[in-house]
């Protein structure tokens, strides 16, 4: 078996190129502070999760039952995981079938692999492996073609579908179990890869309702501010497609007259942005508990497992975890994919508003169901997507937002601050290439050279 021999030598190589830049944290053994021998910059330094303000932990202790200390570290732990998943899932290309953290501090990383031989090389990164029998590729194929079918179905019965890494099946949430094999059925996806989840409530869009302020649509409804934006030199911010449609106005929280929706999607996605007039001005916050700003430094995407908070103009700060990517949810007015389901509980007005983990933007509030007095769950419209359809850069704390370069030396290459890259785009840099380990948009500072946790040098 030559391939698999060439494949478990690649593996190996990769591991051994990166063993120095894993940080203890996965074990709470380590601190933010601790750098690599090289001086190169930990996840969690260059994710800024000491950036996370009081508000947010306050939150995360009260929704996740955790004392200050324990919201610290999982944070610290959470960033350090997102970058060994994301080293594990290029070393182990068509193996690799997903990886989500757990426990109170996030302290264990499992990565799932179809091929056992893959086991001591997860290990050695500190990582729990987990051997499964669908690759993330298959379930992701399985779960398109639950997409397709689903635009020719009323899926109302069985309105949320997701691939679930830690059980390697395609699961559809069904009111109805015959609404569940009819989707599945059409979608023509095998028995070994599906599940059937019961679900008592329909999802909905938070309607009528605050990066967390109030907004208010054509004098009428109210949403959320997702998160403030720049377009070239013009300002505005980023929000849910369903709480308006392109050329809808908007006043702020004040009454006073804000912007215009410029571009908006819905069903389908969940996306739209609201260019602002000059009285307004983008600043790189959320709005946090007591009216404290919550800084956004970045919008790498967070791992299945991680604890993740929501701002919003009806409920304020709310706190939970990422329980799956890769979502598709029906709503009564159509169906949005992908979208990331949440244990973050929201109601009507919290539409549009902000969701993010540490000072890392996450997305944009969807809908849900449930409420925060009773509980619930919420969908978001990831971040890094609005960005990309719409050509926005986010706000930041960390540089100047522009989207060019940090105005010292140009090394060339094909990397570009502004650019929203996924796992597995490859860009060159300085001369060298370098492969994306984690979804972000780069921003100054973020070149590849210089953030182990999202680039890795090939």
């Amino acid at each position: 078996m030559p391939h698999r021999h060439r494949h478990r030598r690649a593996v190996g190589a990769a591991v051994a190129a990166t063993a120095a830049l894993l940080v203890a944290g996965l074990s709470g053994s380590a601190s933010a502070g601790t750098a690599p021998a090289d001086s190169a910059p930990t996840a969690a330094e260059t994710l800024r999760t000491d950036a996370a303000p009081p508000a947010l932990l306050k939150a995360m202790q009260r929704d996740l039952g955790l004392d200050r200390r324990q919201a610290e570290r999982r944070l610290v732990n959470e960033a350090e995981a997102g970058a060994t998943a994301g080293r594990l899932r290029a070393a182990l290309g068509g193996d690799f079938a997903g990886a989500w953290v757990r426990g109170a501090e996030s302290g264990t990383l499992t990565v799932a692999t179809t091929d056992a031989d893959d086991v001591a090389a997860i290990e050695a990164r500190g990582a729990e492996a987990k051997v499964v029998r669908h690759s993330l590729a298959d379930l992701d194929a399985a779960k398109a073609r639950l997409d397709e079918a689903a635009a020719g179905l009323n899926t109302a019965d069985a309105p949320v579908w997701y691939v679930d890494t830690r059980t390697n099946t395609v699961v559809v949430e069904a009111i109805r179990p015959a609404a569940a094999r009819e989707l599945l059925s059409a979608a023509g996806v095998d028995d070994a890869l599906a599940r059937v989840k019961n679900r008592t409530e329909r999802p909905r869009t938070f309607y009528d309702l605050r990066g967390g302020e109030a907004y208010y649509i054509n004098n009428s409804s109210r949403c959320s501010i997702g998160f403030p934006i720049t377009k070239g030199t013009q300002q505005g911010f980023a929000t849910a497609g369903h709480c308006g449609r392109a050329g809808a106005s908007t006043t702020g929280a004040n009454r006073v007259a804000q912007g215009t929706f410029q571009g908006s999607i819905f069903p389908g996605r969940d996306m739209a942005w609201v260019a602002t007039n000059s009285q307004w001005t983008a600043t790189p916050y959320v709005l946090g508990a007591g009216g404290q700003n919550v800084q956004v430094t970045g919008s790498t995407a967070s791992p299945v497992g991680a604890s993740v908070c929501r701002s919003g103009s009806t409920t304020g700060w709310h706190c939970g975890t990422v329980t799956q990517l890769n979502t598709s949810v029906t709503y009564q007015e159509g169906t949005i994919s992908p979208v990331t389901k949440t244990t973050v509980c929201a109601e009507p007005g919290d539409s549009g508003g902000s969701y993010i983990s540490g000072s890392q933007a996450q997305g944009v509030t969807s809908g849900g169901s449930g409420d925060c007095r009773s509980g619930g769950e919420t969908f978001f419209q990831p971040i890094n997507a609005l960005l990309q359809n719409y050509g926005l850069t986010l706000k930041t704390t960390g540089g100047d937002d522009g989207g060019g370069d940090d105005g010292g030396e140009e090394p060339g290459g094909t990397w570009a601050a502004g650019t929203v890259y996924q796992p597995g785009d490859t860009v060159t840099y300085g001369g060298a290439t370098y492969r994306c380990l984690q979804g972000h948009q780069a921003q100054p500072g973020w070149e590849p050279s210089n953030v182990p946790a999202l680039w890795q040098r090939v």
